[in-house]
């Protein structure tokens, strides 16, 4: 049982939500004390991989937990009452990305037993990629705002020293040094944001915030946060304001876009895999926590319409990010560059599902906006893996990562060639993978809502997108080599991953309606007016409860 000071509360457990984060931080920071005495490659593998694996079961374990109990499951660290206390909350939204993201690092890991072989610095390698792991589900878990900024840090950190992992390499540690310092300035930002939060909602708890920001609720006294102070929209505007800099810094979004074409391409190529298919998701799923959860369409940041403002701006900035990366994905040679581009310009998609939030629009076609959004998220992450992990193995046989010197290299690896071939075709939207339907379902969402240039510009985005995967696949697989290449064994680990990730794009298409109909009820019990006042109910009734064991 919980205890709450001392006492023992009938709430039921959730210690599976509470221990992840923690035993996953331990996990990391234990490794370099095993490597004073400990040498042998292996260890530090199936380390890596049994918590990677454990991690992986209990965010299985959560998402069914929330999905079986039909409302959010929490837990208060170290017994205090929330919002005294930093506690965690999670509802089907959180959920779902947490359990993508433990899949996709646990792939990611298995696939990095095979990438590490000969490496040296393997435990601090390791060290880090657990590092980020713990970072990406701390921001996914987490209940409270500012609990969400040191876990930011905790990612953050860990992304820079895996940039730089090839320190070597001038390009890895410049690109390491930019990102690290605009990173930096990103994160103060949103340090600031939690500052004018806490100055005016005397509180940092996310479900305490979005009770007093919704006139609503406002009759709700919590006696250890109290009520509002001062001004409350104009600290929201501003908090709104500065956080969005830094989500939209952290998902890559024009124009706080340009590290990334640097950065994700220098680190080894299973943690290019983690930064361009779920890094990108935080700034994503930040933001649609703060303008739904936080602040939705019956807050206080809709007084002057400034909710509807930052849509547009979102709107416009998520267009710019989708037509820029597919354009500058055309002129690449680098075939990571060029991945890392398309990156910039799925993360403009994603955005502009999240856009689609304005007040005028009605309920249910949002809600089909942040499905789409959710949708699109899901296949992005897994089809970028794929597509890193899969060049990966023909940048280890031909020791470029230059396109044009990897002219019909996709010969000697047929089946890695046809698993880069689905991983585009889940990008560009083929009809047979989940991108299709992801794409199709934000078009309709647009359409549904009248807003006809947003819905064209999916389709525009998706074109031009198009050009640069075939210009992939025409040269590895067509196009005649222009240097003698020797097929390499000791492949099969590595391939068995990427062929699991094509399968499971083209299974996300197979199962759309399913999957569609599963992400529908996901969203509205999460996202929509009733699943913030699931999320609030459920602090709620976690807070009385405490407080009947206090008196």
């Amino acid at each position: 049982m919980i205890k709450v000071y001392g006492m023992s509360s009938p709430i039921e457990p959730t210690q599976s939500v509470g221990i992840l984060v923690p035993l996953l931080g331990i996990a990391a920071f234990t490794i370099p004390l095993f490597s004073l005495k400990i040498r042998r490659k292996e260890f530090y593998d199936y380390y890596t991989l049994l918590f990677s694996l454990i991690a992986f079961t209990l965010t299985l374990y959560n998402t069914w937990l929330v999905w079986s109990r039909g409302k959010p499951i929490l837990y208060a660290y170290g017994g205090w009452i929330p919002p005294l206390g930093i506690s965690y909350e999670v509802d089907m939204f959180s959920a779902i990305l947490g359990l993508l993201s433990a899949l996709v690092m646990l792939l990611i890991t298995i696939y990095s037993i095979w990438y590490t072989r000969g490496m040296d610095g393997y435990e601090w390698y390791y060290t880090l990629l657990l590092g980020l792991e713990t970072g990406l589900l701390g921001c996914i878990y987490t209940g409270d705002v500012f609990n969400l900024f040191v876990m930011i840090e905790v990612l953050a950190i860990s992304a820079y020293g895996l940039v730089a992992f090839y320190r070597s390499r001038i390009q890895a540690v410049e690109a390491a040094i930019k990102y690290a310092f605009i990173g930096a300035a990103a994160t103060t930002l949103y340090f600031l944001a939690v500052v004018f939060i806490y100055a005016s909602f005397g509180s940092l708890n996310i479900a305490d915030i979005a009770i007093k920001s919704r006139e609503v609720y406002r009759a709700f006294t919590n006696i250890f946060s109290d009520g509002v102070f001062g001004n409350i929209f104009v600290a929201s505007a501003t908090s709104i304001a500065l956080a969005l800099w830094a989500f939209t810094f952290k998902a890559a979004v024009f124009p706080n876009h340009f590290w990334l074409p640097d950065a994700h391409p220098e680190a080894p190529t299973p943690v290019s895999a983690a930064l361009s298919g779920l890094v990108v998701n935080i700034g994503a799923y930040a933001t649609i926590r703060f303008l739904y959860t936080l602040f939705g369409v019956d807050s206080i940041l809709t007084t002057f319409g400034y909710r509807d403002f930052v849509m547009w701006v979102l709107l416009i900035l998520g267009i710019v990010s989708g037509v820029i990366g597919a354009l500058l994905m055309i002129i690449q040679d680098d075939v990571k560059r060029l991945l890392a581009y398309s990156t910039i310009s799925h993360m403009g998609l994603i955005f502009m599902g999240i856009a689609i939030g304005f007040s005028n629009i009605p309920e249910y076609i949002v809600n089909i906006g942040l499905t789409a959004t959710l949708y699109h998220i899901i296949n992005h992450s897994i089809g970028k893996a794929l597509l890193f992990l899969a060049v990966g193995i023909l940048i280890w046989a031909s020791g470029t990562r230059s396109l044009s010197r990897m002219a019909g290299i996709g010969k000697l690896y047929p089946l890695v060639t046809v698993s880069i071939v689905v991983g585009f075709l889940q990008l560009m939207g083929f009809p047979i993978c989940g991108g299709f339907f992801s794409k199709l379902l934000l078009y309709e969402a647009y359409v549904a809502a009248g807003m006809i240039i947003p819905a064209l510009m999916v389709v525009v985005i998706s074109a031009i997108s198009v050009v640069a995967y075939i210009k992939v696949i025409y040269t590895i697989w067509i196009r005649p080599p222009i240097v003698a290449y020797e097929r390499k064994s000791g492949i099969a680990l590595a391939l068995a991953i990427v062929l699991f990730m094509a399968l499971m794009c083209i299974m996300l298409g197979l199962a759309a309606p399913i999957v569609i109909q599963w992400l529908t009820d996901s969203v509205v019990s999460s996202l929509s007016k009733e699943g913030v006042e699931n999320y609030i109910n459920a602090f709620l009734e976690f807070y009385r409860e405490a407080l009947k064991h206090l008196s």
